[in-house]
């Protein structure tokens, strides 16, 4: 930290945030879409800047924004590979930048089918969920992390909630068939590089919709755990993976006033309070994440 007077100035980054940019491939007359949202923000020797108003070393955010639809136009691959091209151009062009924090969402679009076959140039987006991903990089030391957010799940039995402590304020009760349902947000981080970004992503993606269907649940947090350790069990190049899930409450709806039965048939979906449940899902032999976790909010 740098001294000024009584006041210290502490860790510091900027950068351009949420640029949105879609990468058209037109090379052939079956067009490809990639459509993401991507922040780019830069750690190094700024403190100048700050304390003397001195910019000589601030490279503008408008800078990071045309570096993002410049390096766009040779493609993007997979947001990860994205956001380590990103990394490597800031840190290898400018001395004084140390590294960064890079982040992108990546918005899924399907052919639209037109008599029958899939159309080579127009699309409909797919909303299932959003993909996500970050580089952190502290030297000459990165840190990638996949991830997706807004994966909604449901379950319509095989679920329940019993056991659990009963106090002066417990109205809740036990039951061994519920409705289960929740909007996974998760983050993995990355041991290695080389990776085929992509094929991990649908092959996380594919376990943990596995995990939250396989099997009886006893709460949500055992939901949780049987998720992330499919993923980490098939993906050896994944060292840890860190959850945030919502507990979306269906309760059942007391149809007696009106003369009818419900037999688990008919719920009030209620959005608000709801559980919250996070937790990580890691190898007992991970990799140091160092500080690379600070500023994802949501994760414990």
């Amino acid at each position: 930290m740098h001294q000024n007077h009584r006041f210290v100035l502490g860790a510091n980054q900027y950068g351009k945030a949420e640029v949105h940019v879609v990468k058209i491939t037109r090379d052939t007359e079956r067009h490809e879409i990639e459509d993401l949202c991507v922040t780019s923000e830069l750690c190094g020797d700024f403190e100048s800047a700050y304390l003397e108003g001195n910019n000589e070393h601030v490279v503008p955010t408008d800078t990071q924004k045309n570096t993002i639809f410049g390096l766009a136009r040779t493609g993007v691959g997979s947001p990860e590979a994205f956001l380590l091209k990103l990394g490597e151009h800031f840190t290898s062009n400018f001395d004084w930048v140390s590294g960064g924090r890079w982040e992108a969402e990546q918005y899924g679009w399907d052919r639209i089918q037109s008599h029958g076959a899939a159309h080579d140039h127009s699309f409909v987006q797919n909303r299932q969920e959003t993909r996500t991903a970050v580089l952190v990089r502290d030297g000459d030391v990165d840190h990638v992390f996949g991830g997706l957010t807004n994966l909604t799940v449901l379950k319509s039995t095989e679920s329940g909630f019993e056991g659990y402590p009963k106090g002066t304020y417990t109205t809740l009760e036990e039951t061994d068939d519920r409705i289960l349902s929740t909007d996974v947000t998760a983050r993995w981080r990355y041991n290695s590089k080389d990776v085929d970004f992509n094929t991990v992503y649908e092959s996380v993606k594919a376990l943990f919709l596995e995990g939250f269907a396989e099997r009886y649940s006893s709460a949500l947090q055992q939901t949780l755990f049987d998720m992330g350790t499919k993923a980490l069990e098939a993906h050896p190049e994944i060292d840890e993976i860190k959850f945030s899930m919502p507990n979306k409450h269906h309760f059942v709806v007391d149809l007696a006033p009106f003369g009818q039965d419900n037999p688990n048939e008919v719920f009030y979906a209620a959005d608000r309070p709801y559980g919250l449940i996070e937790a990580t899902v890691a190898r007992d032999d991970a990799g140091d994440a160092g500080n690379a976790w600070e500023g994802m909010a949501g994760f414990c």
